[in-house]
């Protein structure tokens, strides 16, 4: 099983500050329709992009689903889309399927551009690279382009980087001889996107959860104004009338064998399944789509089949750096 989707605790824990995330791909939109196209397939305001904002959004199928969560840089060549690289194909080939007559290329560019983070407190770009600012949280030179994580309305990310680029650009810039490409650097990633409460959807969890049971509400991944999307009509029924049955929670767990899409069962009485899982030490800390209620099984169905086969987890929970609000 890949290292995405299972994780044991490993002997030693690093935490590089500079360092290929090689788990991510990347998708490029480019061609005069590439925005319309994109407003209308996905959850945030692509409008947002000719700002020079990066840009968190859900990609969901018709029934609210969510297929993909994209971060999203206004690169210079086209529209970059930032998400793991096991459901790449997959998702280009859905995207696809409702260009119709729309002038937009879409390009699984994995292959030839490298996505890097920079990740630590106060953390800045690697010498030499253009720094986001207060102002500007995507700057781009010389091919390399460098976005702050989140978007301008999410402070708590704002001290980690993306930094993307063709290897060759980022070879004649140095990025590549000052990074490290090892497990611990993907880990140290992931980690710190658990603490921040930022989602991600892998190949054993798309397509169950609507994008509010992963917060995205709450960290400005959606736009309730923007008009029509695909999914948008369960999306917006579901935030206007209150039916968000499970939320995003942040867990510290137990040594063992854990996956990414395993259905849990806490001794609390919540129900659920893990979405992303990082070593802490000798334990785990986890991001986890939970029931609000105790022995709940209103939205058994809203994960499918969470409540089968569930393990029972004596889970510490954690606090998130934003509030979950009365939902």
């Amino acid at each position: 099983m890949s290292n995405t989707n299972s994780t044991r605790a490993p002997t030693g824990n690093a935490t590089p500050t500079l360092g290929r995330l090689s788990q991510f791909g990347l998708v490029r939109f480019s061609g005069p329709d590439s925005l319309s196209f994109l407003q209308g397939q996905l959850s945030n305001d692509t409008n947002r992009l000719t700002a020079g904002a990066p840009l968190l959004a859900a990609y969901s199928t018709p029934q609210g689903r969510v297929v993909a969560v994209l971060h999203l840089l206004p690169y210079s060549s086209g529209v970059m889309a930032i998400l793991p690289r096991e459901i790449v194909l997959p998702t280009v080939e859905r995207l696809r399927k409702y260009v119709l007559r729309a002038k937009v290329r879409i390009e699984d560019i994995s292959g030839q551009f490298a996505v890097f983070g920079r990740n630590g407190i106060d953390a800045s770009p690697a010498d030499g690279l253009p720094a986001p600012d207060a102002g500007h949280a995507y700057v781009e030179r010389d091919g390399i382009g460098v976005a702050r994580l989140g978007s301008d309305r999410q402070p708590s990310l704002t001290n980690r980087y993306w930094v993307i680029g063709t290897a060759q650009d980022l070879t004649t810039q140095g990025i590549v001889s000052l990074a490290t490409e090892a497990p611990s650097v993907e880990q140290a990633w992931r980690l710190a996107d658990i603490r921040a409460g930022l989602p991600q959807v892998y190949a054993a969890t798309r397509e169950m959860f609507v994008a509010q049971m992963l917060n995205l509400d709450l960290i400005d991944g959606i736009s309730f104004t923007k008009g029509c999307f695909t999914g948008q009509e369960i999306v917006a029924r579901t935030q206007h009338l209150g039916r968000i049955k499970r939320r995003l929670h942040r867990l510290r767990l137990p040594v063992g064998t854990w996956a990414v899409g395993q259905a849990v069962h806490l001794t609390d009485g919540r129900s659920g399944r893990l979405t992303e899982l990082a070593a802490a030490g000798a334990e785990f800390e986890a991001l986890a789509v939970l029931t609000l209620e105790t022995g709940s099984a209103a939205g058994a169905e809203d994960t499918v089949g969470a409540a089968a086969s569930s393990t029972l987890v004596d889970a510490t929970e954690l606090p998130l750096p934003y509030s979950l609000g009365s939902a």
